[in-house]
């Protein structure tokens, strides 16, 4: 099998075939599926190897003691053998992976043969294709965890260790200095624990990060941001706990710590930074210092670890393996994220190349992965072709006979559940000037913002009754327009209900919405469905595309979205409950593609930058046409929101963020310069539907179209999480 290993004394890193590691009684075989490289401790031992003699003294201090008292016993000759047959040979790296049970040893009855644990420990959870893992330094990974997000366990219980150690309580206010892995990790959990929490770090990128992540405000330690944010949090009176998760000589975290503390605050190190105690500081405040060890008790004791003598649960409540499991737990739930801590996804053949450049600083990393050979999520895996290993997304088909649709009155009455900002906005003015069109009643979850809603559009009522709406039968047509998380059930019943139903992106947030909500039209035979992806209804979008004229060839698309970050506290970076925010408004991006490619994609490909969420996806389609869409939140304010460009047979054709358009070809041309608004389709898209449910023709875009983009919206997540092409896979 291989294996990373170093040799200290020349710095020199190498995969290694070594001999596999028997299985002993008290523990497991695992075959690793993905291993994490901790870009912190990992890389601090990488630098260190590649430093000259002196260097490694100055870098280990406690090491040139160690060998000054040596010297001291044995003699210099002997101590020399000695240092210089250690530091030449190879040392293994790693210690935090997730794998599949291969054997099992005597005496364990906890897992069997093709089970997936998350493993612990730099003897045990090495970066190599087979590792033995003693009792309790392995967890059950549970149902639905991906074996990518399980192989943060080891850091994730670093950071839980060192959470645990500052004993957080509701309402606290805590200061995290350092948001590399672990400080991120720390941050949700002490977000999750319900402790507001203020993060510092030099880099911007890691600021922004942890903001998204649940910190309420982050910035420079070397600026009055993070002073400012501490302030105003606390009333000027300091943050109950600080955590030290920064590494580097700098005394710096230290003194920020002391500065920035209450009086009797708690300090808690988790990192390995430098400990020069500003005496007075600690002293006057009455600080509290802890140290937290690794992994949690059971850490360095070779009865727990190597022999598997637990703890008595009454007397030492999280041991180095509850922690684990506890981890595993949390990031199952969805209290802890850890994707977008992803940077990088590197093939385990890859591992020395990929050391490198993190070591040169060619990649600009929070976490990176190895994923092994032989593993499913492999493209290499054995007996199996890529095309095979990639994991899918089903585009569930549509096989119902709808009823008749019968046309409804004039006015066509309308129903509105949700009066937010975008249907207030968007929707609400173009309906209401709409002749033919009848506001009938809007119903919200607060009575207040309904009463609103009727002052303002004239809605005949104003209810929060949901149910009386949808039985009443005088009603044609619901709009939904709340948050995404209610979207997929609410269209549901609505349909169920009879209703037209025009619903705003996204349609579903998972496979299984999707799923409810075509088997709500089969059991009622209603597919009069309109998801609000307007863009393909623009005027200046359809001109040009009739400009463009029709292709031949297969086309290449690309799409640039300058999204813009949002402000501190949006619901739209509630991943847990409201998606991500691409799978809230993606789905617009990918229907224009689809659109103007005149099909429906067969693949996805999406991968992220680190450290923030931009995103590039690709789209494969049918006859080798492709739609590349980049979607960015770290763009300047002035960069227009929306450009695109497509091109085939020898022409192309250019969207201006739909203020102008230009088609080259034989003749050029372009739109006028000044148009008089933005409009990006929203009144045309509510004319087809209004003129649908009236006269009961066909939707304006058909159900099978919405689903596929649907699909490929949710892909994008599941290509993120795997790491690999994802196959939209049709169902019959």
């Amino acid at each position: 099998m291989k294996q990373v290993v170093q040799n200290y004394k020349s710095g020199e890193l190498a995969l290694l075939d070594v001999p596999v590691p028997r299985c002993k009684p008290g523990g497991v075989l695992v075959r690793s599926a993905y291993s994490l490289i901790s870009t912190g401790t990992e890389l601090m031992k990488v630098s260190e190897a590649g430093m000259s003699m002196l260097g490694k003294a100055r870098s280990r201090p406690d090491q040139v003691a160690k060998v000054v008292q040596s010297v001291a016993t044995n003699g210099v000759p002997a101590t020399y053998r000695k240092v210089m047959g250690k530091l030449d040979s190879y040392t293994p790296l790693g210690y935090s992976l997730c794998g599949v049970v291969e054997q099992v040893g005597a005496g364990i009855e906890d897992v069997k043969a093709g089970d997936l644990v998350a493993c612990a420990g730099n003897e045990h959870a090495l970066h190599a294709e087979l590792n033995w893992v003693p009792k309790n330094l392995y967890a059950p990974v549970p149902d639905g965890l991906a074996p990518r997000h399980a192989a943060f366990g080891t850091v994730g219980s670093i950071a839980l260790q060192g959470v645990r150690r500052g004993e957080p309580q509701l309402g606290e206010v805590a200061l995290v200095i350092g948001l590399g892995l672990i400080g991120q990790l720390v941050v949700q959990l002490l977000a999750a624990s319900g402790v507001r929490v203020v993060g510092a770090d030099p880099d911007p990128a890691r600021c922004g990060l942890a903001e998204r992540l649940g910190a309420a405000a982050c910035g420079d330690p070397a600026s009055a941001a993070v002073e400012t944010a501490v302030a105003e949090l606390t009333g000027g009176l300091g943050v109950d706990q600080v955590y030290l998760a920064a590494g580097g000589d700098s005394n710096q975290p230290v003194e920020l710590a002391a500065r920035l503390s209450r009086d009797r605050g708690r300090v808690v190190d988790i990192g390995k930074c430098r400990l020069d105690l500003p005496w007075n500081a600690y002293y006057e405040k009455e600080l509290d210092v802890r140290f937290s060890r690794s992994y949690g008790p059971g850490r360095y004791d070779p009865s727990y670890e190597l022999e598997g003598r637990d703890y008595p649960i009454g007397y030492v409540r999280w041991t180095e393996r509850r922690n684990l499991a506890c981890f595993l737990d949390l990031v199952a739930r969805g209290s802890v994220d850890v994707e977008p801590l992803v940077s990088h996804v590197a093939d385990f053949d890859d591992a020395v190349e990929t050391y490198q450049r993190l070591k040169d600083g060619d990649l600009k990393a929070v976490a990176v992965l190895f994923r092994y050979p032989g593993h499913p999520g492999h493209p290499g895996h054995p007996g199996r072709t890529a095309e095979a290993e990639a994991p899918a997304v089903a585009v569930p088909a549509v096989n119902v006979k709808p009823s008749q649709a019968r046309a409804a009155r004039t006015p066509v009455k309308l129903a509105f559940v949700g009066a937010g900002n975008y249907a207030t906005s968007m929707l609400l003015p173009h309906l209401a000037q709409r002749d033919g069109v009848e506001l009938s009643t809007v119903v919200t979850t607060t009575a207040l913002s309904a009463a609103n809603a009727q002052r303002k559009f004239g809605f005949a009522e104003a209810t929060t009754d949901l149910d009386a709406v949808l039985g009443d039968k005088s009603i044609d047509a619901v709009f939904v327009v709340t948050r995404h998380s209610s979207h997929a059930e609410l269209t549901r019943r609505a349909l169920l209900a009879g209703k037209a139903v025009f619903v705003e992106k996204p349609l579903a947030l998972t496979e299984d919405e999707l799923t409810g909500v075509l088997a709500a039209v089969e059991e009622s035979g209603n597919d009069r469905l309109q998801v609000g992806f307007n863009r393909r209804f623009a005027p200046l979008l359809n001109e040009a595309r009739k400009r463009f004229g029709a292709r031949t060839g297969p086309a290449s698309l690309r799409y640039l979205v300058n999204a813009g970050r949002l402000e501190h506290g949006s619901w739209y970076l509630r991943q847990g409950t409201e998606g991500s925010r691409f799978a809230g408004e993606g789905g617009h991006f990918i229907d224009t593609a689809s659109w103007l490619l005149e099909a429906d994609p067969v693949s996805v490909y999406a991968i992220t930058t680190p450290g923030n969420e931009d995103l590039q996806v690709v789209l494969r389609y049918p006859g080798g046409s492709t739609a590349t869409i980049s979607y960015v939140t770290t763009g300047p304010a002035g960069l227009p929101k929306e450009t695109l460009d497509l091109v085939a047979d020898g022409k192309a054709l250019r969207l201006d963020d739909f203020v102008r358009a230009t088609v080259y070809g034989r003749k050029r041309w372009v739109s006028s310069r000044l148009p008089k608004a933005r409009d990006k389709g929203q009144n045309a898209e509510l004319a087809a539907f209004i003129k649908a449910v009236r006269t009961g023709g066909p939707m304006p875009v058909p159900l099978e179209s919405l689903v596929a983009t649907t699909a490929a919206t949710l892909a994008v997540q599941t290509g993120l999480v795997s790491g690999a092409p994802v196959t939209l896979a049709r169902t019959r």
